[in-house]
This record gives structure tokens, C-alpha cells and sequence, in this order.
């Protein structure tokens, strides 16, 4: 096994690649209200972890979990885990795709199995506006390169010499004696039906390659019309006006302190309001998720700067390998509409007044002074059951909402199932004790509500004066 292959058993969190050809093609300074950018992203190890999940930023620097940080896709197909997500639009912007590597890591699957005999297949769903989704469908795109033992970090760029995408991706393979990856390539119109793969990218002896990402650069903007950046030990960087074409190495990052050995999975985006652009790099090595740099001439290294102190915020939820792409004003819209952010709030007991709904441990109860203060915070969200109905995400646990299960109180993972959907949602009507007030009506369990007794969280019919007072509560900031 070669050195990177390795090191990625023992080390990689994450391979990935995305799409970000869709980029202004005009340099020129945006308007104020200039729509933003929606990134597509997995979020960790696990079943969980390893779907999809969306946030959005209205500068390319500071993003906003969207779904309150849960997952909005969830796959049913393959290995039932996806990552390294790439946002494919198509050129008349009427279609959309998100093509995933097929891999779930820590749920019966280890990164041996998946680097040695993986899936060969691809995660695919459509769109035709942004928000309303396929089932995924699995494409199988390295069943037929000899030796090949998994598809890993797939991108698509749209080629305007041939009229269709180019679809590539990285696949351990031996070739000419030597087990690698490499990065493979074939066409596709429809992301169903694929051209006979080829060889694509590779590099010289052992040295592997996982991670490749295009950036079609606008007329003017540096000595190339595309770059791609690529993880083969270092982030380097190369320079082509053909995306079959031949290639010119640029140089890499290393000028800045950062290898391969320290950051992978390069995302573009363009900055709308200036010329500038930001590669982001998944700081897999220290767990720490993606980090922008920032360049005004992507052909160049030597242009290439880390952000200042605190001049970026990457939201709630960790982000890692995945794909950002700049929105039009009526696809932010619909984004936004679909999947909005929520009011951070707290719930007060009625009857303690000076005691609030919290979670420690994952439990649920009522408790004065509460610290840390998030632990109390929860943002009011659509139910994720149905129309007109609540549910309550935790501030400081993205994704975890509070949720019944033997009709005791948890914070616990959106896992992306009906039932735990049900068991989340709650009808908010007049207080029981006092209609200024509210109580919380179970959503499957419409004779119950959320009240405490002794203190925890409970969800109990209420018969008693007592249990009015225990199931009523204000919503507060």
C-alpha cells in the first residue's frame, strides 16, 4: 500500500470534491442586495454525519446553518451513507444535480474496507428548482476500470467543447504495477448514463490523488481560463484553457504553511461583490473543518493569504467536503423559503418562574441559572412533522432537537425519520394555566403535553390543576 493510501487509512476524515464552474463569468462589483451563496456539505463520522446538509452566507465568509442544522437528504441506497458532496447546475439553469461519494465510515464500514473494496458507485439526486429532490439513484462509474476498488469524490464540470459534463472522480486502482488513486473521468448529459471511463489524472511513482476541483476563471482574471486545485500530498495548483486539455503546474500552498499532509477536499467559490476568490480547505488533519484562503488571482500561489483573526465564521456544524455555489436572486429565494434559520429562544416554566427548559447530559428538565446559557436556548423551528406545529432545535447542539421517546424528554440527533420527526413535533396552543402563557400538544400523541414533574420533562395527559400549571410556559428570549 502506498504512503498516501496509508496515511488516509490512519488519518483522512473526509475526500471530497465539488462543483463550482457556475461562478460570475464578468468581473465586475456586485449589486448591494446581491443574492449569496449555498453550500452543500457532510458533517462528520456516522450515520448522521454522513448526509446532506446545507448552509448559507450572505458574504461567502460567515455561514448560516439552513434546516437548523439538520440533514435535508438522507440516503436510502448503497451504503446509506454519503459524503464530499459536488452541487452540479445545469447551463440554462433548470435542472440541478448533487452527486456524492457512496461511503459511510463508523457504521459498519472502516476506512480499510472502504479504500480496499468500496462502493463503485455514486449518490445521485435531481432537482429541477434547488429545494424539491429525487430519491438518490446509484451510478455505478468504476465498475469497469480494471482493479477498481472504490469511487470516491466526485466532481462535474460542464464542458463547453464537447456539450456535456465532465464527470470525474478518484479510484484505487493498480495500473502499470502500482495501487494508487488516481483520478478517472467519463461523459455524461443526465448523470444516468456514462461514456467508458479513462484515466484522467495522475501523478508520478507512488504518489496518490483523491481529492481535484475545477474553477473556471472569467476573462482577464489571470493567464488560464480554468484552475483546478488538487490533494496529492500537497494543494497544487494547475492551470488549463481545456478541461481535457493539457495542464500546466502552477506551484502549491505550501508558501503558506499549509500541505497535504494538513488540509484536502479544495472547494472555490467567487466572491460576487469584488474580485476575489476563496479556496476552502477541510483542515482534516486537526478536526477543525474547512478554512478559507483567499486570492485575487487564483492562477498565482503567490497571491494566496490566510484569512484574518476572526474575519470568518463557519456556523454551527462543522462543514467538510462539499460544494458551494452562487445563487441567483429566485433560487435564494426558494432556498430560504424551504429551509429558513429560526429565532433563538428560551422556555420558562409557569409555576417557576425563575426555572427554564434546558438540557444536560442529553436529558431534558427545568433548572434556575442555568449554565452554560445555550444549554437553555433552543430556535422555534417549522415542526418537522408537519404544517402549523413547532419543534425545538438545541442552540449549542445543531441538529439535536428535543424529542419524546417513552414519553420521556431527550436531545437527541435528527436521524432524518418519520418517527423521530413525530415524536419532535408539537401543536403550540394556549396556555393551560393561562392563555398569555403556552403549552405544547404532542403531535402523535394529541391527549399529552409537555409539562415537568419533579423537575424533568415529561410528556403526560394533563387532568389537574397541577398539571396545567406543570404544562404551561412562556416563549421568551
Amino acid at each position: 500500500m502506498s504512503v498516501l493510501l496509508s496515511r488516509l487509512v490512519a488519518t483522512v476524515v473526509a475526500v471530497g470534491l465539488l462543483v463550482t464552474s457556475q461562478v460570475l463569468t464578468t468581473p465586475q462589483r456586485a449589486a448591494a442586495a446581491e443574492p449569496g451563496h449555498l453550500m452543500v456539505h457532510f458533517t462528520g463520522e456516522g450515520p448522521t454525519g454522513q448526509q446532506m446538509y446545507l448552509s448559507h452566507s450572505t458574504d461567502g465568509l460567515h455561514w448560516n446553518d439552513l434546516n437548523g442544522g439538520g440533514m435535508v437528504l438522507r440516503s436510502t441506497v448503497g451504503t446509506k451513507g454519503v459524503r464530499d458532496p459536488a452541487l452540479v447546475r445545469a447551463p440554462g439553469g433548470d435542472k440541478y444535480w448533487i452527486i456524492a461519494t457512496d461511503l459511510c465510515i463508523d457504521c459498519g464500514q472502516s476506512w480499510d474496507d472502504a479504500v480496499n473494496n468500496g462502493s463503485r458507485n455514486l449518490v445521485i439526486w435531481e432537482s429541477t428548482d434547488l429545494v424539491t429532490w429525487s430519491q438518490p439513484r446509484l451510478l455505478d462509474v468504476a465498475g469497469a476500470i480494471p482493479d477498481g476498488r472504490n469511487a470516491w469524490a466526485p466532481e462535474a464540470v460542464w464542458n463547453p467543447e464537447t456539450n456535456d459534463y465532465v464527470l470525474y472522480w478518484a479510484t484505487n486502482a493498480t495500473l502499470n504495477g502500482v495501487l494508487k488513486h488516481r483520478i478517472y473521468y467519463a461523459r455524461t448529459t443526465d448523470f444516468r448514463t456514462i461514456t467508458a471511463p479513462r484515466l484522467y489524472i495522475d501523478r508520478p511513482g507512488t504518489q496518490g490523488i483523491i481529492d481535484t476541483q475545477i474553477l473556471e476563471v472569467p476573462s482577464g482574471a489571470g493567464g488560464y481560463r480554468y484552475v483546478r486545485a488538487s490533494g496529492d500530498g500537497q494543494i497544487t495548483l494547475e492551470g488549463g484553457n481545456s478541461i481535457l486539455g493539457t495542464w500546466t503546474n502552477l506551484g502549491n500552498l505550501s508558501g503558506i504553511g499549509l500541505t497535504g499532509s494538513q488540509v484536502e477536499g479544495p472547494m472555490w467559490m467567487k466572491f460576487k461583490d469584488r474580485d476575489e476568490w476563496g479556496l476552502y480547505l477541510d483542515q482534516y488533519a486537526s478536526g477543525r473543518g474547512y478554512l478559507p484562503v483567499l486570492t485575487t488571482d487564483p492562477s498565482a500561489p503567490g497571491t494566496y493569504r490566510l484569512p484574518a483573526s476572526g474575519s470568518y465564521d463557519m456556523g454551527g456544524t462543522k462543514k467538510r467536503h462539499g460544494s458551494i455555489l452562487n445563487l441567483t436572486a429566485a433560487e435564494e429565494s426558494r432556498v430560504l423559503a424551504r429551509w429558513p434559520s429560526a429565532a433563538i429562544n428560551r422556555l420558562q416554566s409557569y409555576n417557576y418562574q425563575d426555572r427554564y427548559v434546558r438540557h444536560t447530559n442529553f436529558d431534558v428538565r427545568i433548572d434556575p441559572d442555568v449554565s452554560p446559557a445555550q444549554d437553555a436556548q433552543f430556535r422555534l423551528r417549522p415542526g418537522l412533522a408537519g404544517s402549523g406545529t413547532v419543534s425545538f432545535e438545541s442552540v449549542n447542539f445543531p441538529a439535536y432537537f428535543l424529542r419524546h421517546s417513552g414519553f420521556d424528554f431527550q436531545l437527541a440527533p435528527n436521524d432524518g425519520t418519520a418517527q423521530f420527526a413525530q415524536d419532535a413535533t408539537f401543536r403550540q396552543v394556549a396556555g393551560l394555566a393561562d392563555a398569555a402563557w403556552s403549552s405544547f400538544q404532542s403531535y402523535n400523541h394529541p391527549d399529552r403535553y409537555i409539562r415537568h414533574h419533579g423537575f424533568q420533562l415529561r410528556l403526560d395527559p394533563v387532568t389537574t390543576a397541577t398539571g396545567r400549571s406543570d404544562a404551561t410556559f412562556r416563549v421568551t428570549s
